[in-house]
């Protein structure tokens, strides 16, 4: 049964894959006055699977210099990982119930890091190579002050099981009273997914698509997959930490939950790109000592 469930839900984060990605396409079509995809299916909603076709279909090519086992494993265990982090998402039954779960998410979070890193690597490009480092430093700096953030929260209820997220959210939720946190995280959220505007490992003027350059067809497929699990999974974590009020199976929750994944398109479509040095001062000299002061406070708070 544990193992069914665990099917239903990869079937279910890779369908809603497919079409958050339609969603980005309709919404940034929408905000530069066009209509985005809508020619296949009804106003275009199947233009995904047609997507996949075309991309799983397609040649698969091999750099000749490139570290060839690494460079193919390397994709797989990308979208390995990003399926493996939902693992720990805290249904009341019928998956894995983690007393740890939230420094599991740490974990997994970390490893990412890894298959950036091989992918870069792997391909034996300097831009590839440029485009994973860049993506490394900005990952590793962010969750720095990520993870102070995240414990601000822990903190109030004084356990790492996000079930009890719910539990002490039941009557009121924590954005009420945790607006700056709330803020701070989902800028770092949109830094660790890589997106606009701290997308600089694709920075297409100089990097050239940046670590996944010489990927395509169906290992592109993969790393895109890994990438969009990624930011939908940050925005049910989003929402369990600030608008987990009413329970994780209700139509309310994933409304929440698609909003985030809204805003971060949203974003995308509005905002250019930073530069590089005001991305790493806005973490080590803005974020960090703002998350070690409210960490601070909270301690302080906790023994009064």
């Amino acid at each position: 049964m544990l193992l069914l469930n665990m099917l239903i839900l990869m079937v279910g984060v890779l369908i809603s894959v497919a079409f958050l990605t339609l969603l980005e396409r309709k919404v940034l079509g929408y905000i530069q006055f066009r209509k985005g995809p809508n020619k296949l299916g009804l106003v275009g909603i199947v233009q995904p699977f047609s997507d996949a076709i075309k991309l799983f279909s397609k040649e698969y090519y091999i750099p000749e210099k490139s570290n060839f086992l690494y460079f193919l494993i390397s994709p797989i265990f990308s979208l390995f990982l990003a399926l493996m982090i939902w693992m720990i998402f805290p249904y009341i039954e019928g998956l894995n119930f983690l007393n740890l779960s939230f420094l599991l998410f740490l974990s997994f979070l970390g490893l990412g890091v890894y298959m950036i890193m091989m992918n870069g690597w792997a391909s034996n490009s300097n831009y590839a190579l440029l485009g994973s480092l860049r993506a490394i430093v900005q990952t590793l700096s962010y969750e720095v002050s990520l993870i102070f953030l995240f414990l601000c929260l822990i903190l109030l209820i004084m356990n790492f099981n996000l079930m009890d997220l719910y539990i002490y959210q039941k009557n009121i939720m924590f954005i009420f009273f945790m607006f700056p946190i709330a803020l701070s995280i989902f800028v770092t959220l949109l830094a660790e997914c890589n997106r606009t505007p701290f997308d600089f490992s694709e920075g297409e003027s100089e990097l050239v698509s940046g670590f996944n350059i010489e990927y395509g067809g169906s290992e592109f497929a993969l790393i895109f997959l890994a990438e969009y699990s990624m930011i939908l999974f940050m925005s049910f974590i989003y929402v369990i930490f600030f608008f987990a009020m009413g329970g994780s199976l209700t139509i309310l929750f994933f409304l929440k939950v698609s909003l985030i994944g809204f805003i971060f398109i949203w974003v995308r479509g509005t905002l250019p790109r930073f530069r590089y040095d005001k991305l790493m001062y806005l973490t080590w000299k803005i974020f960090l000592p703002v998350s070690l002061s409210w960490f601070i406070l909270m301690i302080c708070l906790m023994w009064i």
